[in-house]
């Protein structure tokens, strides 16, 4: 299945996700991101101690962490646009950063662009850490792949919501809501 420009006539609205205004699903999604979070922080102790983490590692960990928001939303909207050809919108609603478009995209394409900036940006962060595991940097980008991992906790809820649905669903992101549309 393709994506579209305009919804197909014989496809309906079927739910909305929309964390700014489902108070209870977004109070869900920040409470995995908390268990996420947590976790990996134990396991991060066992890998290495946390000793010497100074201001100028908490000043790197705030560039580098605010350098991962960019990145993880343009990685969104690269996905975006390799799929359809056209330039998403990127914006900041003071609780989420987005990437978002009003293309209608079939849902193996949207779990992709939901998973691309977990999995790539994991990766790397993964290697980073291996790399500095023996030095206080690690904790900078582990802290970072942390960060990574909890806060695509609505990008992991969406992957498994949107995955049991039918294949021929097709779901528009406009960066603040995400519509599921089905065929009649």
């Amino acid at each position: 299945m393709r994506n579209f420009l305009k919804l197909p006539k014989n496809y309906h609205e079927s739910f909305k996700v929309d964390l700014q205004k489902d108070k209870k699903l977004a109070i869900l999604i920040n409470v995995l991101a908390l268990i996420i979070s947590i976790l990996l922080f134990v396991i991060g102790i066992f890998i290495s101690p946390i000793n010497n983490f100074g201001s100028f590692h908490t000043i790197m960990l705030v560039i580098v962490t605010t350098l991962y928001i960019i990145l993880h939303e343009l990685t969104h909207g690269i996905f975006m646009r390799i799929f359809s050809g056209v330039r998403p919108k990127y914006g900041f609603t003071g609780l989420y950063a987005y990437a978002g478009s009003n293309v209608y995209f079939n849902r193996f394409h949207y779990i992709v662009i939901a998973l691309a900036p977990v999995v790539i940006w994991g990766i790397v962060l993964a290697l980073l850490c291996v790399l500095t595991s023996a030095t206080i940097w690690f904790w900078v980008f582990y802290f970072t792949q942390i960060f990574n991992l909890s806060g695509a906790a609505g990008d992991f809820y969406v992957t498994w919501r949107f995955s049991k649905l039918p294949k021929d669903i097709l779901i528009q992101d406009t960066g603040v809501s995400m519509t599921v549309y089905s065929c009649e």
